[in-house]
């Protein structure tokens, strides 16, 4: 029997109706709304569509938004003037800054003059320190919506086997941070995973992932995970969205896999959705912190 497909898209979508009233209550108590700044330099087809769709996101919960487009020759320090400008701007509750940036402008230089207030993404160094630590301001956007859907499929990791394919400070890292930990924001059942993590130059990769009871694939190839590297029964979650001749597909062979795995997300309406809505909840969480 076919796995369960988990439903990004649903889950997000209840997010949104709940995180739309947790922002109306704040506008009630405090005048003003939260507000993300988003900056876009090039115009890179993807990019371009990320940000458009975090902009609707704002609109559906009641998250005001402004956009900076700038063009693609865009110097580091001029990004860097427009960063300080709103970190200064007390307006401003969040700055997300849309990667990949022109090969000019370095990202780490750029990301870590985010105010670590205003780093909705959780990408500053301060901010990684303390999520390492178990003491987290905000939930990087893309792991946190893998554990809210775990979380929300009543899915536990406690205790489980849980391998983590891929390596990124954006997903893998982090995501096997939050499996491990000892506590978790979302609830009891989403930590205390004994987590393996793997990448490209791992030995024997299937070997590995053979023996995961919860799998993430976040290696950025299209369809690299093969039925023959899942254990029947396992829990599938596909970070991956890769663009194909054939369209948009994940990292995981799903028609394949979901033959064996008891659960798995799809790709599109898997966990993209959920990274969206978790970067209008870390803004919220932002405007909060900024009132104290």
């Amino acid at each position: 029997m076919a796995g369960t497909v988990l439903d990004g898209k649903a889950i997000a979508s209840q997010i949104e109706i709940e995180l739309a009233e947790e922002v109306a209550d704040f506008i009630q108590n405090n005048g003003d709304g939260p507000t993300l700044a988003a900056v876009l330099v090039g115009d890179d087809p993807a990019s371009a569509v990320y940000v458009r769709n975090k902009r609707l996101a704002c609109d559906r919960v009641g998250i005001e938004s402004k956009m900076h487009r700038l063009p693609a020759e865009t110097g580091e320090e001029e990004l860097l003037e427009l960063i300080a400008k709103l970190n200064a701007d007390e307006d401003i509750n969040g700055i997300l800054v849309q990667l990949p940036l022109p090969p000019q402008i370095r990202s780490a230089k750029i990301l870590d003059a985010v105010h670590p207030l205003k780093d909705v993404d959780c990408f500053h160094p301060e901010n990684v320190g303390l999520l390492v630590q178990g003491r987290p301001r905000f939930l990087p956007c893309t792991p946190h919506g893998v554990l809210q859907i775990l979380d929300r499929s009543g899915i536990s990791v406690a205790g489980k086997q849980c391998v983590v394919v891929g390596r990124s400070d954006i997903v893998g890292k982090p995501v096997a941070t939050l499996l491990a930990a000892k506590d978790s924001p979302v609830g009891p059942n989403c930590c205390n995973g004994t987590v393996t993590v793997c990448h490209s130059r791992t030995s024997d990769l299937a070997a590995i992932t053979r023996t995961a009871d919860v799998l993430v694939a976040a290696i950025g190839i299209p369809k690299f995970i093969k039925a023959d590297m899942v254990k029947p029964g396992a829990v599938v979650i596909d970070v991956g969205i890769n663009r194909t001749e054939t369209g948009l597909c994940g990292d995981v062979d799903y028609e394949a896999v979901r033959e064996i795995a008891s659960a798995i997300t799809p790709v599109p309406r898997g966990v993209g959705p959920l990274t969206v809505v978790m970067l209008m909840l870390n803004t919220l969480t932002a405007a909060r912190l900024q009132l104290t």
